[in-house]
């Protein structure tokens, strides 16, 4: 764990710079930037126009004709917490429902062989941790979860599939992941749930956000269907 002794405050073009905590992935790390973060939504700085959270970072844009870059630096000093790791927000548990392997889970079979274990421990061990929401992106919604158990770990497809559906778990190397919407993808797919990630007509329109602690729970088919039948299953 490479957790900076200061926060590194970093150029990034004419109207964006880059708050960098740490050079390593883990919850500490992360803790600051949904720290910093929701500090600055609460405070509104002036000329701030948006703001992109990752793994260990938070990407700022701003207006250069309201704000400089020296000046908004400086403002993000002045954040309470901001030099030290005391940030500790009170993170949501979101449970997944997950139908796991057949047309759902293509690549189920391959995730066991491929480990040296049987379907049902793939699943029992993918169900049986907590994840991590580390950030979200590729599309809108798509939260990338860190914690996966490394007895399951599983390479990316050689080849990305043109098409995968809304809903699919996948697995790609230590990481694993819900795609939101239809669309090409490289994961290994164990399984698919009926809850609908990202929905623009809903405020937030994502369901999952950063910080937040996800457990996938196997259904059957039966379930599945009745909750594909009611909206985001809730």
């Amino acid at each position: 764990m490479n957790l900076y002794d200061s926060p590194r405050y970093l150029s990034a073009g004419d109207s964006a710079l880059v708050v960098e905590f740490g050079d390593s992935i883990n919850s500490k790390t992360n803790n600051l930037v949904n720290h910093l973060m929701l500090n600055i939504e609460n405070m509104r700085p002036q000329g701030v126009l948006d703001m992109v959270p990752s793994y260990r970072s938070l990407m700022i844009y701003y207006d250069p004709l309201v704000n400089s870059f020296d000046e908004l630096v400086k403002d993000l000093k002045g954040i309470k917490g901001v030099d030290n790791d005391s940030s500790n927000e009170q993170s949501r548990m979101v449970k997944i429902p997950t139908l796991y392997g057949g047309e759902m889970g293509p690549d189920l079979v391959f995730v066991a062989e491929h480990n040296g274990i049987s379907i049902d421990e793939v699943i029992k061990i993918h169900s049986g941790a907590e994840y991590r929401v580390y950030m979200l992106g590729f599309s809108p919604g798509f939260p990338y979860l860190g914690g996966m158990p490394k007895s399951i770990e599983t390479p990316r497809l050689s080849s990305p599939r043109t098409v995968i559906p809304a809903g699919s778990v996948g697995i790609a190397e230590k990481q694993t992941g819900i795609y939101p919407n239809a669309s090409p993808g490289g994961w290994r797919l164990i399984g698919q749930t009926p809850i609908r990630l990202f929905d623009p007509e809903t405020y937030p329109p994502a369901l999952l956000r950063p910080g937040d602690q996800v457990q996938f729970v196997p259904i059957d088919q039966e379930t599945f269907d009745s909750l594909q039948n009611s909206n985001r299953g809730n």
